[in-house]
């Protein structure tokens, strides 16, 4: 096993005995990087051969050179009796959604591939004075929008380490395939629609979006004010426990991050389970997915393998004491999507007005007299299709004559689905939950190009993620075990407001009770 392999909380103990320097963890993981990773994204490239189907290409821009120095450093901490902190030395990755001083911040878009960012989003900022070493900005569908990586103009996009020949997921899709990988044991993402549970699902991780307004959006280039969330991607629930320990937290740079105090999420995962109230829901064991020719929603029933996993957590944890409660009613599930549809779009084009080709970013080469002119074209050349059908749906939505049939009505519907949260979770309700165990996805990692260009049937994979954004609650997606392909199922776990800690000690129960199961000993093929 490589220092590569190692999980971040291992790391974190081997460079605080001195039994192993931070360069030399850094030194692993470039050399993970140079044998699986292939060449990074870049605009315009060149057509994939066998060799780029073959690799994961997680990255966007690798910054070796800040990691080294950054490694170094902690050395020299540690050498002069210094405490560089809780990371100290261990490797993450940043979603190329944030800034960073100095260095490309994209959004994997080519509006934005110049742009060097001027400061440093406050999620990073603390990664970074917790000690840990950043390798580089990992790639994204643009601006976040899509759920299978595909969008970014950054090519190539990433491949899922279990096969590469599917998607990673998205829009955190670089996140969760350097993780997978063993590229680093940590990485910053974000979670929109279910941007970080979904590929960690896909990839074989763990994932988690805390509450909204737990972790600073300070820094991130934003898609969806109101729905997006910074959160750790990570190996395991440790390492997940360690990383929100660092990231979460009020700051007075972020209005909306929430002054409520931050427990110590470590000491909360060995308490166990024993007394919790953890519910299913039918509505989370059924699929609704549009018919593109008939125009009516038609009711599916999950993959038998996903919902099996799922079942399976449940005994697993009810023998560890937990109560398990059947048939908690979540009727306004099949809502999320289509209230997506309709509020992140309006925010989207709202928050793209900013990039005009003006200040900052991609300008068109064309000699114009004309400033509207410079705008069209600058907008239109510098932005790919998905942010385009997002301004246009998000303008249309949002006129004066259709705001009251579209965008306010999708926030009523956002309501019943906070309403419905809020029903199972309240301690004087009739059914008291601590927590919901559900799918994270509805199928497995599907093949690249499968669905790539259908906005609906894409946006589809987030049906089961999505209603914990519309609510601001929190989620965690653990893997649950393998398909019949050899695919990663995820399993997820839902929470009342700031209750990550209870959510990572059941992931932590569930972690425990497989730890000897036969699926979790297989490597990923871009491992084996």
């Amino acid at each position: 096993m490589e220092l590569c392999d190692l999980s971040a909380h291992e790391l974190a103990l081997l460079l605080r005995q001195r039994r192993i320097s931070a360069v030399e963890v850094l030194e692993s993981s470039l050399k993970r990087i140079a044998a699986v990773d292939g060449r990074p994204g870049t605009l315009d490239s060149a057509p994939l051969d066998a060799e780029d189907r073959a690799k994961v290409h997680s990255f966007i821009t690798l910054t070796a050179e800040r990691a080294r120095a950054q490694a170094e450093a902690v050395d020299r901490k540690f050498a002069a009796g210094e405490d560089p902190g809780p990371l100290a030395g261990v490797p993450f990755t940043v979603k190329d959604i944030f800034c960073v001083e100095g260095t490309p911040s994209t959004a994997g878009s080519r509006i934005l591939a110049n742009f060097r960012a001027p400061y440093t989003a406050t999620p990073v900022a603390r990664m970074e004075a917790a000690g840990a070493v950043m390798l580089g900005k990992v790639n994204l569908d643009e601006f976040t929008y899509g759920s299978s990586n595909e969008s970014s103009a950054f090519q190539p996009s990433p491949r899922n380490p279990w096969k590469l020949d599917r998607v990673p997921g998205g829009s955190s899709g670089g996140s969760a395939t350097s993780v997978a990988a063993g590229e680093a044991p940590l990485s910053l993402g974000t979670d929109t629609a279910g941007s970080i549970r979904q590929p960690a699902a896909f990839c074989g991780v763990v994932g988690m979006k805390p509450t909204y307004g737990r972790v600073s959006r300070y820094g991130l280039i934003a898609f969806a004010s109101s729905l997006d969330c910074p959160g750790p991607v990570a190996r395991n629930v440790l390492d997940a426990a360690l990383m929100m320990n660092v990231i979460a937290g009020a700051d007075p740079h972020d209005s909306t991050a929430a002054r409520v105090a931050v427990p110590d999420y470590i000491a909360a995962l060995e308490q166990g389970v024993k007394g919790l109230r953890i519910g299913l829901s039918p509505d989370y064991f059924r699929i609704t997915y549009p018919n593109l020719q008939t125009g009516k929603f038609e009711i599916q029933p999950l993959p038998p393998q996903i919902e099996a996993a799922v079942r399976r957590a449940a005994d697993l944890l009810a023998k560890q004491g937990a109560e398990i409660i059947e048939g908690v009613p979540m009727p306004n599930t099949r809502f999320g999507i289509p209230a997506f549809f309709v509020i992140s779009r309006v925010e989207a084009a709202s928050n793209l007005h900013r990039f005009d080709g003006v200040k900052y970013g991609y300008r068109t080469p064309a000699p114009m007299t004309d400033l509207r002119e410079m705008y069209r074209r600058s907008r239109g050349q510098g932005f790919g299709a998905q942010p385009k059908l997002r301004i246009l749906m998000g303008m249309y939505v949002s006129a004066a004559q259709y705001s009251e049939q579209y965008y306010n009505r999708a926030l009523q519907v956002r309501t019943l689905i906070r309403q419905d949260f809020d029903r199972v979770f309240d301690p004087k309700g009739p059914y008291r939950l601590n927590a919901l165990l559900t799918p994270t996805t509805p199928t497995t990692a599907f093949k690249m190009g499968a669905l790539y260009g259908d906005s609906v049937l894409m946006q589809y994979a987030d049906q089961l993620t999505v209603p914990a954004n519309h609510a601001g609650v929190p989620g965690i997606s653990l893997p649950g075990s393998l398909d019949g392909e050899g695919l990663p199922i995820g399993i997820q776990l839902l929470g009342a407001d700031y209750s990550e800690d209870v959510l990572l000690r059941i992931g932590r129960a569930y972690e425990d009770a497989t730890e000897m199961d036969v699926w979790r000993k297989v490597l990923p093929q871009a491992l084996a």
